[in-house]
C-alpha cells in the first residue's frame, strides 16, 4: 500500500486541553464518538491522536473502546517526545500510559523536548491523514494552527464546538 493510500484512510485529531473547552467534557465526548463513528463508516480504518490531556486522550480512549468491541480500527499515537506527560497530575499520566501501551503504533516526533515539538506533531498527523476531527472553541493556540494548516493542505477537518 502506498503512503497515499494510507493517508487515505487515516483521520487525525485536534482540540483544547479541558481547562480550554467552555462545554461539557460529557457532551464533547459523545459529540466525539459519533464523529469516530461516521469517519469509520466513511472508511476510515486508522486514527492518529497527540496525546495531549483533553481532546486527544478521549478520543484515543473512544477509538481503543469501539476496537475493542470489534470493529476495525486502528489507533496511532503520536506523541511530541517522550516523556511529554511527567507533569501531568497521576490521574492523567495512567491513561496516557493506558493509552500507548494498547496503541497499534506509538511514533515519537522529536527525539525530546523543543519548544516547536508540539507544531511539529501537528504538522506531521496533518500530513498523514485525509480527514481532521477537531474539537474548537474558537480560541487562538495550537488547535487552530492545526485547523488552517489541515485546510491549506486541503484536509477536510470537522469541527465540534469546544
Amino acid at each position: 500500500m502506498t503512503q497515499i493510500e494510507r493517508r487515505s484512510r487515516r483521520v487525525c485529531f485536534t482540540g483544547h486541553r479541558p481547562e480550554k473547552l467552555s462545554r461539557s467534557q460529557w457532551v464533547i465526548k459523545e459529540e466525539l464518538e459519533t464523529q469516530i463513528r461516521q469517519a469509520a463508516a466513511d472508511g476510515f480504518q486508522v486514527f492518529i491522536t497527540g496525546m495531549a490531556r483533553g481532546v486527544d486522550i478521549w478520543a484515543a480512549e473512544i477509538v481503543l473502546k469501539l476496537r475493542d468491541a470489534g470493529q476495525d480500527v486502528k489507533l496511532i499515537c503520536a506523541c511530541p517526545f517522550e516523556g511529554c506527560e511527567r507533569k501531568w497530575e497521576p490521574n492523567w499520566q495512567r491513561r496516557y500510559r493506558d493509552i500507548l501501551a494498547q496503541a497499534d503504533l506509538v511514533k515519537y516526533i522529536c527525539g525530546g523536548y523543543r519548544p516547536s515539538c508540539f507544531q511539529i506533531r501537528n504538522e506531521w498527523m496533518v500530513s498523514h491523514a485525509a480527514r481532521v476531527i477537531a474539537v474548537y472553541s474558537g480560541t487562538k493556540g495550537g488547535t487552530r494552527n492545526t485547523i488552517d494548516d489541515a485546510r491549506r493542505s486541503g484536509v477536510p477537518v470537522v469541527i465540534i464546538q469546544g
